[in-house]
């Protein structure tokens, strides 16, 4: 799937968010912790869910249970 599509793509499965304590990104102003988010894609390292802003974008797994 090219992630052109991702967007209006089903879900693969749901997170929560656990925490938005990041060291290095600012992430607290599109994760809320406790919400469930729509992932779209996911890897190795990061899972890409449909953000609070309504968009696609790949988060580190630290941040998800």
């Amino acid at each position: 799937m090219k992630f052109t599509e991702w967007k209006e793509a089903p879900a693969i499965r749901t997170v929560t968010c656990t925490h938005t304590d990041a060291s290095k990104y600012l992430v607290s102003n599109v994760l809320t912790p406790g919400n469930e988010y729509e992932v779209k894609n996911e890897t190795d390292e990061f899972i890409f869910v449909k953000d609070n802003t309504g968009k696609v974008a790949g988060y580190y797994k630290t941040y998800f249970e």
